[in-house]
C-alpha cells in the first residue's frame, strides 16, 4: 500500500497546546540521533536533516532556502518531509513539507516559551513580518489570550500589512522601543547581523530567537547574550551550527557552559526561569528530531 500524503487541510484538527504536550513527551523518550547536511551556493541554502528516535520511528527531512524567492512570489523555503516506520523501516507517510516546518518551528519556539516566559505577559514585540511571524501570532495567542502585538519589519509597509490582517496587533517603526516595551520578543528574520540590542533589554524579559539558521547568521548582540540566561532547544543542532552561538563562542565572548539547559533538561527542572528578574534567551535551532516529533503527532491525528 502507497504511504499517504498527508496535506494541509488535516490543520483544523491540529492544536497547539498537543502540540507541545508532544514535543515535550518526546523528550521523555530514548534520545534522538540526528544528522544534519548544509550545502550552500551564494545566499542559497540546501539543508538536509535527518532523526531517528528509537520507539518512534525516522525521519528525513530536505529544505531549500532561497531568499530572492519573494520576489518572483514564491516561498523563500521549500522542501519534502519523509517519516519512515520504526518497526520495519517502510516510508509510513509524505507529510507536507510546509505544513511541518509552521507547526514544528512555532511549537519549538511555544514550548519555551511556556517554560520561560512569565506566565502573565502581555505584551509580544515580533521582529520580521514573514511567514513564521504570522504563525507565532497564532501560537502565542494560545498560552497568552490577552497578549497585544507589536510587529516591526524592515519595511514598514510589511508591518502594516501584517498589523491590518491579524488581531490585536500593531505596527512600529522604532525597534528599540518595540523591544523595551515588550514581556517577549520573537525574532523571525534572515538577518545577518544583530538587530537586538542587548543596552534595550528589560528585566523579565524573555526572547524567542528563531531567524538565524547559518553559520554567518545573528539576531542578537554580544551584550544581550552576556545580559541573558541563554536556553536551546538542542545544543547538537545550535552550537557548532548556528551564527547567533558559533561566532560569540569562538570569539570569547560566552563559552558553550554558558548555555543552562536544553529540552532534554526539561524532566530534570533545568529548563526553567529561574525568578521573575531574569532575562532568558531561548535559540530555535529547529533540529530533524523535532520534525519527527511534530510529524508523529499530525500523523497520528491523521488516522485518528
Amino acid at each position: 500500500m502507497p504511504a499517504p500524503m498527508i496535506t494541509p487541510e488535516i490543520e483544523p484538527r491540529l492544536d497547539w497546546r498537543e502540540l507541545i504536550a508532544a514535543l515535550e513527551n518526546g523528550h521523555r523518550a530514548p534520545k534522538a540521533e540526528i544528522a544534519d547536511s548544509f550545502l550552500y551556493r551564494g545566499g542559497d541554502t540546501l539543508l538536509s536533516r535527518a532523526a531517528w528516535i528509537d520507539g518512534m520511528g525516522a525521519l528525513v527531512k530536505t529544505a531549500t532556502i532561497f531568499p530572492g524567492n519573494p520576489a518572483q512570489h514564491l516561498p523563500s523555503v521549500n522542501g519534502g518531509v519523509s517519516l519512515f516506520s520504526d518497526s520495519d523501516g517502510c516510508l509510513e507517510a509524505l507529510v507536507d513539507f510546509h505544513l511541518v516546518t509552521k507547526w514544528k518551528t512555532a511549537g519549538d519556539s511555544l514550548l519555551a516559551a511556556s517554560k520561560l516566559a512569565r506566565p502573565n505577559s502581555r505584551r509580544i514585540t515580533l521582529v520580521g513580518a514573514g511567514t513564521v511571524a504570522r504563525s507565532m501570532h497564532a501560537a502565542y495567542r494560545t498560552l497568552f489570550p490577552e497578549a497585544r502585538f507589536t510587529i516591526w519589519n524592515r519595511s514598514a509597509s510589511g508591518a502594516e500589512t501584517f498589523a491590518r490582517d491579524l488581531p490585536d496587533t500593531e505596527a512600529e517603526t522604532d525597534l528599540e522601543s518595540a523591544v523595551r516595551e515588550a514581556d517577549i520578543i520573537c525574532t523571525a528574520t534572515m538577518s545577518t547581523e544583530p538587530l537586538i540590542r542587548g543596552a534595550w533589554l528589560q528585566a523579565g524579559q524573555h526572547l524567542d530567537l528563531i531567524g538565524a539558521y547559518r553559520p554567518d547568521m545573528r539576531e542578537v548582540d554580544d551584550e544581550a547574550l552576556r545580559r541573558a540566561s541563554i536556553f536551546v532547544d538542542s545544543r547538537e543542532t545550535t552550537v557548532e551550527h548556528i551564527g547567533e552561538l558559533k561566532i560569540p563562542i569562538s570569539r570569547g565572548v560566552i563559552s558553550a557552559a554558558d548555555i543552562v539547559a536544553d529540552f532534554y533538561d526539561m524532566e530534570s527542572g533545568l529548563f526553567t526561569r529561574q525568578d521573575d528578574a531574569s532575562i532568558t534567551i531561548a535559540k530555535n535551532g529547529g533540529g530533524a528530531h523535532l520534525d519527527l516529533m511534530t510529524s508523529r503527532y499530525i500523523f497520528d491525528r491523521w488516522r485518528d
